[in-house]
């Protein structure tokens, strides 16, 4: 399956939301990053057929999605990221009313609620009120309502948000499980939730698609390098001022800084390996001294 969208802009009267976006997509996971506001929800919005475009055109295997209509969203699995749900309903009952909405019939929504609470992990709990999960919980019986009809794209709008760290990794790991045979678009501004599981990345800024590429091809052609540098505390701020700095470290000695810069910032700089939160920092990051810094 393939999904390609070309040359896809919207406009909100003055203000452009997305702009001039062109990806194609085929099974596999795919990493939507960018900081809050940059476009991500709505471009997922008119993927999910939520929002039209001003311009352009998105196609599965070749047919305008909003052509297809109906039979594109039977093959569509959405989570937004504010989702709604029931408060006291347990999480059985409420799979079995949005498969209902969704149109599956009692017996076989029956099974496919059973497999999916299985495959989530969340078995164990179905009884229990939806208002009772953790927040970890509730996001998998997210994910777990949108693969109800098992798609074959599923978007995930921040899907991780608010979660713990063990959490983030049984999410990680479960949406890896998922791709192996369907599109898998995933939006965060959190790093690591992309960086292991994604095979292409795309970084939004602004409502453009600024770089795309897998993360090995995105850290090799990201034009500035990392150099670690101890300066004392005094001149930490200007440092800060001067160059985009990745990590502050504090030692007896003074702060260890990671900055990023094409050329060494200074004297006895030692070159480290670049990151994709360092390429992160590089495309939607500021220094201390510009407006509305990010650090």
């Amino acid at each position: 399956m393939q999904l390609r969208l070309e040359h896809v802009t919207k406009r909100f009267r003055e203000t452009v939301a997305v702009s001039d976006v062109s990806v194609t997509m085929e099974n596999g996971v795919y990493g939507l990053l960018g900081v809050n506001g940059a476009g991500k929800t709505t471009l997922m919005r008119i993927l999910c057929t939520l929002a039209v475009p001003t311009e352009g055109r998105i196609t599965c295997d070749g047919e305008d999605i909003f052509e297809m209509d109906m039979r594109y969203r039977k093959i569509l699995g959405y989570l937004p990221q504010d989702f709604g749900f029931y408060p006291d309903l347990c999480a059985e009952d409420y799979l079995m009313y949005v498969a209902s909405i969704k149109g599956l019939r009692p017996a076989a929504a029956k099974k496919r609620v059973e497999e999916l609470l299985h495959r989530v992990g969340l078995y164990s709990v179905r009884r229990r009120k939806m208002k009772k999960l953790s927040g970890g919980m509730k996001r998998r019986a997210g994910i777990a309502q949108a693969m109800l009809n098992d798609p074959k794209i599923l978007v995930l709008d921040e899907p991780t948000a608010g979660l713990d760290p063990n959490e983030r990794v049984r999410f990680r790991n479960l949406i890896s499980e998922l791709s192996q045979e369907r599109i898998v678009l995933l939006s965060t501004h959190i790093v690591s939730d992309v960086s292991y599981i994604a095979k292409r990345l795309f970084l939004m800024k602004d409502g453009r698609i600024v770089h795309q590429g897998s993360m090995e091809e995105i850290l090799e052609h990201t034009p500035v390098r990392a150099w670690l540098c101890t300066v004392s505390k005094e001149r930490t701020n200007a440092c800060l001022k001067k160059w985009k700095v990745a990590n502050i470290r504090a030692g007896s000695g003074g702060n260890e800084l990671r900055v990023l810069s094409d050329l060494p910032p200074m004297e006895g700089a030692a070159e480290a390996e670049l990151t994709l939160e360092d390429v992160f920092l590089y495309y939607f990051g500021e220094k201390a001294g510009d407006d509305d810094a990010l650090l």
